[in-house]
């Protein structure tokens, strides 16, 4: 309900309106100049940290990090506030890109431990704070909730897929600025608005007892794991991990570097990039409520499960213009199916469960990161093919829990809510 023009005289003077376009270009600005950074660390972790398998062993520790700390990244990002969360999660980052500079054991764990708080807080901080944007947008200029929630991810995600189309040498003055990039990102998160809508920060109370605050936490943990639609979800939030993972550890080394050399990786994964933001941009636009979710994410898994049934079945390494064109093509799809995932998961969350974001954007990141660990942990033991299986399985059992959801429950929900 809006709030009523103040009387001045005989006049009422209108209130004038946020601009809450503006927090998103800046969030999404900053996440841009973060990731830009470090997304090229991470990129470079298992080719210059090789000794004793330092770098990757780091990623492993950052995912598992990531997964424990997001169980309680709900009820932290509640106390701070989204904003606060937001810039004390880019820390993190920050961290781990400076202990890149001197890598060793004493270093890099300590780093990727506490890279994995700060991500877990900065990525509930981000769905939250998003999320509680376009409401407060929606609202404001009485437009359509779905719609507005879905461009506001569809940005967000555009933007941020960029940071994937740079390439990167190993160079000690690189690293000095990708932290240059990293402490703007931070600077920019402070231009950020406070949020005071529903979903957002409540200060704990001093006095409140460390028994209840236990009680609180584990509410916040266990809870959403009672809601039938969380549970239906939950297969394509750790679907949209795997595939992430797969991307990274194995397309990546068996696919693009057989076929372009470790110099066409970077090639490969600019276009992986271009497709996903390009594709994330668009999704963002068509999204309006649960029956265009549903059919932009029939799409993204359609198409991924084309690249990895070609794979199984019928891809053969070749020379010649095919040899190179196939695995960009293959790239291209892959991106666009990452940004389904990536803008719809992220819609769908927002608009099922505003009444705990936290909550929900927490079980987003533990999912997610849990798969990716598994994949990073698990790369080295199992070959392309047993991957491609677990895959196709993986994509079908997640999508059949998505389609019960929305055509099911999601119909009776909002049957009830009208």
């Amino acid at each position: 309900m809006d709030e009523e023009a103040p009387l001045v005289g005989d006049k009422l003077v209108e209130i004038p309106k946020k601009n809450h376009a503006r927090d998103v270009h800046i969030l999404s600005s900053a996440f841009l100049l973060v990731f830009l950074a470090y997304g090229a660390v991470q990129n470079l972790e298992s080719t210059l940290n090789t000794e004793e398998d330092l770098g990757t062993t780091s990623l492993g520790i950052l995912y598992v990090s990531f997964t424990f700390f997001s169980l309680v990244a709900s009820t932290v990002v509640r106390g701070l506030g989204s904003k606060n969360a937001l810039v004390l999660g880019t820390t993190g980052y920050w961290l781990f890109l400076a202990a890149n500079l001197k890598p060793s054991w004493y270093t890099m764990v300590p780093a990727s431990v506490y890279l994995g708080f700060s991500a877990s807080i900065i990525w509930v901080g981000q769905g939250t704070y998003l999320t509680s944007t376009a409401r407060s947008h929606a609202r404001d200029y009485n437009l359509h909730e779905g719609t507005v929630i879905g461009k506001f991810n569809g940005e967000f995600w555009g933007l941020f897929a960029s940071h994937q189309e740079g390439s990167t040498s190993s160079t000690t003055l690189l690293y000095v600025v990708f932290l240059c990039s990293m402490t703007l990102g931070t600077i920019l998160m402070c231009f950020l608005t406070k949020k005071t809508d529903e979903g957002e920060s409540r200060q704990p109370d001093s006095s409140v007892s460390f028994y209840s605050n236990v009680l609180s936490l584990s509410k916040s943990v266990i809870n959403p794991l009672f809601d039938v639609r969380m549970l239906l979800v939950i297969p394509l939030i750790a679907y949209s991990g795997l595939q992430q993972a797969f991307v990274w550890a194995e397309f990546t080394k068996d696919i693009v570097t057989p076929a372009l050399g470790e110099s066409g990786v970077g090639g490969a994964m600019a276009v992986y990039g271009a497709f996903d933001a390009i594709c994330s941009l668009a999704a963002g636009r068509l999204t309006s409520g649960p029956r265009s979710i549903t059919l932009i994410v029939s799409g993204g898994a359609f198409i991924q499960a084309i690249v990895f049934l070609w794979l199984l079945i019928a891809y053969r390494l070749t020379s010649g213009v095919l040899g190179i064109m196939y695995p960009l093509i293959m790239a291209a799809i892959l991106g666009i199916g990452d940004g389904v995932f990536n803008t719809q998961l992220s819609a769908l969350l927002g608009i099922l469960f505003k009444h705990d974001m936290e909550g929900a954007f927490a079980q987003l990141k533990v999912w997610q990161s849990a798969s990716i660990a598994v994949v990073f942990f698990l790369s080295s033991y199992i070959s392309l093919k047993a991957m491609l299986v677990i895959m196709l399985a993986a994509l079908c059992i997640s999508y059949a829990g998505f389609l019960f959801l929305t055509l099911k429950v999601e119909k009776a929900f909002s049957s009830s809510s009208s």
